[in-house]
């Protein structure tokens, strides 16, 4: 993570400097150079205390919590803003966060900086994880769409040894999800922030067994067996489900 992340802030930083006009900069060095140096220092600096702040806050959620999160940064997009001086350059980053274990969640935030702007994005996804019920810990428990703006997602379960049949961002959820099996198709965009959006609406419908049957007041087997399936293996199938 550490690794990417460096390599996409070089990256970003070069094309920054290309992107910088040359008389800009000489009309600020001439009659704006207190201000705009200002600015610069001053942005250097909070992207410093920013970064030793998070760091710390980092080390200190996993001693208390002692749970060691997967962190993926899906995408990182570059941005500008115009003001009197010029341009002002920014980065927007959307990063997933996940235990693997049927807990997920993501975030986007902003910053000068690109480490501090997937520091925001990393706290704010880690505030807002939802839990998601896994069919034997590897795959769905049933099919199901998500929607969101112009992106619509089609999600299905699959059996043991299928793999993670997914692209770009879907793929990153489900990897920090824990999903092992699950084959998925994405329509009308591909926009990583409206993808995203739109599997978190289907995995958040996501139902199991367990809890359909608690709801309606019966047992897990009951429901498991009008399928056709006889007593026995109703009653197996519902005593090999986790969740």
């Amino acid at each position: 993570m550490a690794d990417e992340t460096n390599i996409e802030a070089e990256g970003v930083v070069a094309e920054v400097a290309a992107a910088a006009p040359e008389g800009g900069d000489r009309d600020g060095g001439r009659g704006r150079g207190r201000g705009r140096g200002g600015n610069d220092r001053g942005g250097n600096d909070r992207g410093q205390r920013g970064r030793g702040r998070d760091d710390r806050r980092g080390r200190g959620g996993d001693e208390d919590g002692g749970e060691e999160l997967i962190e993926k940064l899906v995408h990182i997009n570059r941005v500008s803003k115009t003001v009197k001086g010029g341009k002002r350059f920014g980065f927007a980053a959307l990063v997933v966060v996940g235990d693997g274990k049927g807990r997920v969640g993501f975030g986007h935030g902003k910053a000068r900086e690109v480490p501090e702007a997937i520091t925001k994005a990393t706290a704010a996804a880690k505030k807002k994880m939802v839990r998601v019920p896994l069919k034997e810990g590897r795959t769905l428990h049933h099919d199901c769409k998500g929607r969101f703006g112009a992106g619509k997602v089609n999600l299905r379960s699959a059996p043991a040894g299928t793999g993670i049949i997914a692209g770009g961002p879907m793929r990153a959820v489900f990897e920090s999800l824990g999903v092992a099996d699950v084959v998925t198709k994405s329509v009308g965009t591909s926009n990583p922030y409206n993808m995203i959006r739109a599997t978190f609406d289907g995995l958040v419908n996501q139902t199991s067994p367990k809890s359909v049957a608690q709801r309606r007041g019966k047992k897990v087997a009951d429901l498991l067996g009008r399928g056709g399936a006889s007593a026995a293996e109703a009653e197996a199938a519902a005593d090999a489900i986790v969740e």
